[in-house]
């Protein structure tokens, strides 16, 4: 008859295996439990026993910081937008037939009316041929030197007044010519707060230009010049995190009494990552101050953070020592045991533990030593016949189950997750009232920089229909080719649009660049900007000039350039570092597009958030602390000014919300110290304990179902060590055991009349399984 080798061979000597070495086992996860706790504990002393930062907090700083880079973000996105402008414009102007130096001026004029000055110049001779507006200071600049579309340039006027040249090379009628455009240079849009004060210095730390209370000011010019050097200092490649390209930061300034003077500070420049911007050689740098009240007040309690680590390291040493009792020892003592019965020692009996599956495994043991002794050995009698009533032998595994070593773990468990929910239940109770600790400051920071994001949507959709405006002074319909070249290089040219097109006095499409258009013919005959839907998946916004035909009276004679905008370019706008959730709603507060995913024409998720923009019936913005019971925030509403463009008349807002448990103020900066040590406790306790019951009591629990079996009289399970620990040199001792013992399963000898038979002793171990 065949039979099945065991996975572990009688061949081997069993001293040799009892001197190996385990690997792992009950040892690690019980002497890395106390260690971990007491770091835990220490860091608690650390972190909820320190006072912040006093002086001002890092909400106020990072909050200029965030100012200054929205500052630099409108000024290098109107100096670009300038310049993408007059060299778009020279490129439809260019070719081989001639346009007047008069005529480009009056057209640009009319398109753009944002320079103060345009001229156009021979660059051959460097001799004027025509000027508008105010006089461009053209002696500060050397023509004849320029290259072809030269970069923007900051000069100084007679009367010390810096102005910004914007240049753009264009070709006609065989000759070289440049158009030159001056405009003032100052922060579009930048809202400025009652005690903040913007500038805009250069690379020298020359202030150019300045807003707000104290501007002019020898001190205020100061700040600013150190502030610049600092930027300037950083270099290119230490750019901010959050989404802005160049280098910026913040600094506070000395005490002056109870008051800090904070400094927020960025850079117009891009990374090296980035694609250079025109503007980026300017050496601008946007720099905002603000006077703050210091900050006296301690957040740390010392007493507490020494009474919840006492509290810990109580709870880590009598959690280690229980389980050292109940868990390590036994299973230590179970293994020395195992080994000597294994190694073919008999004369002792077995100790036995009190509780848990060592008690169940010491117990089959002792079966089996009687077994192998030739007393107390399952007959087939007794395994094939149901158990009479009376005492259970011990071992069996027949006998009530009680708790094991799952118990013992749950409560450890439930002792050591009482720590961290008491620290959690401090943190709640703890809680300062949002109106008493967050500044008012912080709320007019939120307004401020909401405003800033409403102008700056407000302007690129001014800025786009400028654009259509200038397209429809030079396109011609007529010529499909030529005309869907310029609609071409105008979409590669302005990101905003997703689709150009041209269409006549009917709606119908004449030539069209981009995506297909979703625009009803009805809206593209209607000049201006007008959101063309209210539901779908996704907002249509399009921006309509007009195009007037010569010598035609009728409808059916005009045309008219449609664009419509991306819904992307709307979001990029709104995705501004430190601002919180930003949406953007129509007159019927529908949502058009968010920085946090949105669904189109959808609500604001915010209650608190909707109602206040119902209260918000005037053109200026505002800002509120919302409180509620778990999440107190910061908002803000800013509607589109509809004074200012065709953007106007959409009648839209700006909203935006931002938590202010996450807003670094010091009382809240202690309050999330308290729920890091917190979790760091409760992680510590579920991976010691998950560890332990990975490692050692399934293990052990599927141990004590193999012995409890094999002393009941099963010969033919084998069983497998499944890791190389102490649980492990149990299993295979009981293998051992089970190979020396008799069988008493086997089948009836063939030819006997009630088909017993005579048990086998072969010591090779079970026959094959049937």
């Amino acid at each position: 008859m065949t039979t099945t080798r065991s996975p572990i061979s009688t061949q081997r000597p069993a001293r040799r295996r009892a001197d190996m070495a385990v690997l792992g086992g009950v040892r690690p996860p019980l002497a890395a439990l106390p260690v971990l706790l007491a770091l835990v504990a220490g860091l608690t002393v650390f972190a909820v026993g320190s006072d912040a930062e006093r002086g001002v907090p890092e909400a106020v700083l990072s909050s200029q910081q965030h100012i200054a880079e929205d500052g630099a973000v409108a000024l290098q996105g109107a100096v670009d937008q300038s310049v993408t402008d007059l060299r778009a414009a020279a490129a439809d102007f260019g070719g081989s037939k001639s346009v007047p130096a008069e005529g480009m001026l009056t057209r640009l004029d009319r398109a753009y009316p944002k320079w103060r000055g345009t001229a156009v110049v021979d660059v051959s001779t460097g001799r004027l041929l025509a000027s508008q507006g105010e006089a461009v200071p053209l002696g500060k600049v050397n023509l004849r030197g320029l290259p072809a579309n030269p970069p923007p340039r900051l000069v100084r006027d007679d009367s010390g007044v810096t102005r910004l040249l914007v240049f753009a090379t264009l070709s006609q009628g065989g000759r070289q010519e440049l158009l030159v455009a001056s405009q003032s240079l100052k922060l579009p849009g930048i809202s400025v707060g009652r005690n903040h004060t913007l500038n805009v210095v250069d690379r020298d730390g020359a202030t150019l230009t300045s807003a707000g209370p104290g501007s002019g000011t020898d001190r205020a010019k100061s700040l600013a010049g150190t502030a610049a050097r600092a930027a300037q200092s950083r270099g290119p490649s230490e750019t901010a995190a959050g989404g802005f390209d160049g280098p910026s930061g913040s600094l506070v300034r000395a005490a002056d009494g109870n008051t800090r003077t904070a400094v927020g500070y960025a850079a117009v420049a891009r990374g090296p990552a980035a694609k250079e911007s025109p503007s980026s050689a300017l050496g601008l740098t946007v720099v905002t101050t603000v006077r703050t009240e210091r900050h006296e007040a301690g957040t740390g309690d010392l007493r507490l953070a020494l009474l919840a680590a006492a509290v810990l390291l109580a709870l880590a040493a009598g959690v280690t020592a229980a389980l050292h009792l109940v868990v390590q020892r036994p299973v230590l003592r179970l293994r020395r045991e195992a080994l000597r019965l294994g190694s073919g020692d008999l004369t002792a009996p077995v100790r036995v533990a009190r509780f848990g599956e060592p008690a169940r495994v010491g117990a089959a043991l002792e079966a089996l030593r009687l077994q192998l002794r030739g007393r107390g050995g399952p007959s087939q009698e007794t395994v094939a016949q149901p158990p009479a009533k009376g005492p259970v032998p011990r071992g069996t595994g027949k006998g009530p189950r009680r708790l094991g070593l799952r118990a013992v773990l749950v409560v450890c468990a439930f002792a050591l997750l009482a720590w961290p929910a008491s620290m959690l239940l401090t943190l709640g109770s703890t809680l300062p009232h949002p109106a008493a600790v967050v500044p008012r400051l912080i709320s007019d920071d939120q307004r401020q920089r909401t405003e800033t994001t409403a102008d700056r949507l407000r302007r690129g959709i001014n800025d786009g229909y400028a654009d259509l405006a200038h397209l429809a002074t030079v396109i011609d319909a007529s010529r499909s080719k030529e005309a869907r070249k310029v609609l071409d290089r105008s979409l590669e040219q302005h990101s905003r649009y997703r689709s150009l097109y041209i269409v006549d006095g009917a709606g119908k499409i004449l030539v069209r660049a981009g995506g297909e258009p979703r625009t009803p013919k009805k809206v593209r005959i209607r000049p201006g900007v007008r959101q063309t839907n209210t539901s779908g998946t996704e907002p249509v916004l399009a921006a309509v000039a007009a195009q007037p035909v010569k010598g035609a009276s009728a409808r059916s004679g005009h045309r008219y350039v449609v664009g419509e905008f991306k819904v992307q370019y709307l979001t990029g706008i709104l995705n501004r570092p430190g601002l919180g959730s930003v949406w953007l709603v129509d007159s019927a507060h529908r949502v058009i597009a968010s920085n946090k995913g949105f669904v189109a024409f959808g609500r604001v998720s915010d209650g608190r958030l909707r109602a206040r923009m119902k209260a918000v019936r005037t053109t200026k913005g505002s800002a509120e602390l919302l409180l509620g019971r778990r999440d107190p925030a910061v908002a803000a509403v800013a509607p589109f000014n509809e004074k200012r463009g065709v953007a106007g008349a959409l009648g839209w807002k700006v909203a935006s919300i931002k938590p202010v448990f996450w807003i670094g103020l010091p009382e809240y900066e202690a309050q999330r110290r308290i729920m890091l040590v917190g979790l760091l406790g409760l992680t510590t306790g579920a991976l010691c304990l998950g560890w332990l019951y990975l490692v050692v009591v399934r293990p052990l629990r599927e141990v004590a179902q193999g012995a409890e079996a094999l002393a009941a009289g099963d010969r033919r399970t084998v069983l497998y060590p499944r890791y190389h620990d102490e649980v492990g040199s149990v299993a295979r001792s009981l293998e051992l055991i089970r190979q020396r013992l008799p069988r008493t399963d086997a089948p009836p000898a063939p030819g006997s009349p009630d088909g017993a038979h005579t048990p086998s002793t072969s010591p090779s171990g079970p026959g094959p399984r049937s």
